[in-house]
């Protein structure tokens, strides 16, 4: 009887067992998890929603160094999969526009699915297990556990085949130490390094502490080195240390990237993003020249309703002016300088809100090693590589748990052939 291990019970490990088990009821299916239970990320994905995945599916949804291999996954396993993998396990799928959610709008569903389904096929869990090393002996493996705190370690079993699913570095309270990129290494395994991805980002001397907590529509934009690398648009939202949001989660990659690079990295902030610099320099003029009829409003009046309330003085001092201006006395360079800091609001980044914020990683193990037919390693036979622990990551939008599940059951269904 073929025996496969698989270390990581996230839903890559998760998917990757349940498809060995279908494909191939008579395998003996081990999962080894670190943790005290399975699936502990899912739990707190998309604020506990957990987008399953995007009608919307396209390799450029997806960063790599090797963007060939991302293209030839997504190719031949669609997002219909997926769906089709979850409601098999009996899981309801609404789509919210492109969105694809469990119906109970509850990701503790897809857990359960998943791990009601695990117990029906028979699949071997261990928890509390943490791996520190994997022998290769013949044509199989030796696998070691032991403590993360001493030296003590233990073989626990033989495994024909190992599938590592340990995920990645990001929210390491859920289960993503980063492990898995040292037993990847110790088969010879190039790692891409590794940096924070959907995250945070901390700027240096930021304009806008004051109006922490303020969301707002918004566009960025990230220069490394000058050189502008990825731009986003949506709800912006303002924080004492930096800069937060649905697009800069998209672009912070690029940026945390670049600082690990020691570049200079910068965002541009254009807080009027649906209006050119001409277009809002014309609405500022008209709109001064309706209000000359009070003598007495002042600059930030003028502002009142077409920003939030905090985020006004801030603007004004980004732009270097007093808020005490009164409109009669506006010049065109008052003008000019206002739509400079509403639409060119430059700031210079100097960390991200780091992995225990993120949401996923950037980089990991190199897929030029991995064959995307099956997930197997190219360098060892027998050792596959699925999930977070791939140099692959998603925007937004469902395409991390997407990829999860599609790389899991590559390498799980590959595994027991």
């Amino acid at each position: 009887m073929k025996h496969i291990a698989i270390i990581g019970g996230g839903v890559s490990g998760m998917a990757a067992a349940i498809a060995a088990a279908e494909q191939d009821p008579s395998a003996r299916i081990t999962i080894l998890e670190h943790k005290s239970q399975l699936g502990k990320k899912i739990l707190v994905t998309g604020n506990g929603h957990c987008n399953l995945a995007n009608t919307h599916l396209t390799p450029d949804c997806y960063r790599s160094e090797d963007p060939r291999f991302i293209q030839a996954v997504i190719q031949k396993n669609s997002w219909q999969d997926t769906v089709r993998f979850f409601e098999d396990l009996g899981l309801p799928v609404r789509a919210k526009g492109n969105y694809l959610y469990p119906r109970s709008g509850q990701a503790s569903s897809v857990l359960r699915v998943m791990t009601r389904r695990l117990k029906e096929l028979g699949v071997e869990i261990c928890l509390d297990t943490h791996i520190t090393k994997i022998i290769p002996k013949g044509t199989g493996f030796q696998i070691y556990a032991g403590s993360k705190t001493c030296q003590s370690q233990k073989k626990i079993c033989n495994a024909d085949r190992v599938i590592l699913a340990c995920g990645g570095k990001a929210a390491p309270v859920q289960g993503s130490d980063g492990t898995g990129y040292d037993l990847a290494k110790s088969f010879g395994h190039t790692i891409v390094p590794v940096v924070p991805a959907l995250v945070q980002l901390k700027v240096e001397d930021s304009p806008f502490v004051k109006a922490s907590g303020v969301r707002t529509d918004g566009k960025v934009s990230v220069y490394v080195d000058g050189k502008v690398c990825s731009e986003d648009s949506g709800e912006l939202q303002l924080t004492s240390y930096g800069i937060s949001g649905i697009p800069v989660f998209q672009v912070s990659r690029y940026a945390a990237k670049g600082l690990y690079e020691r570049k200079q990295v910068r965002l541009s902030v254009d807080f009027v993003p649906e209006l050119s610099d001409r277009e809002l320099l014309s609405l500022f003029r008209k709109r001064a020249e309706a209000l000359l009829r009070s003598p007495r409003l002042t600059l930030e009046e003028f502002l009142l309703g077409f920003f939030p309330d905090k985020l006004i003085v801030p603007l004004l001092k980004q732009a270097g002016l007093s808020g005490r201006i009164r409109v009669p006395d506006l010049e065109r360079y008052h003008l000019d300088k206002l739509v400079s800091a509403c639409k060119h609001t430059c700031l210079t980044v100097t960390d991200t809100n780091g992995f225990e914020s993120a949401q996923v990683c950037a980089g990991g193990v190199s897929t030029a090693e991995i064959d995307p037919d099956t997930m197997e390693s190219r360098l060892r036979k027998g050792l596959y590589l699925a999930g977070e622990l791939t140099d692959a990551d998603g925007i937004c939008g469902g395409y991390n748990i997407c990829w999860a599940v599609t790389t899991g059951r590559l390498a799980g269904r590959s595994a027991v052939l």
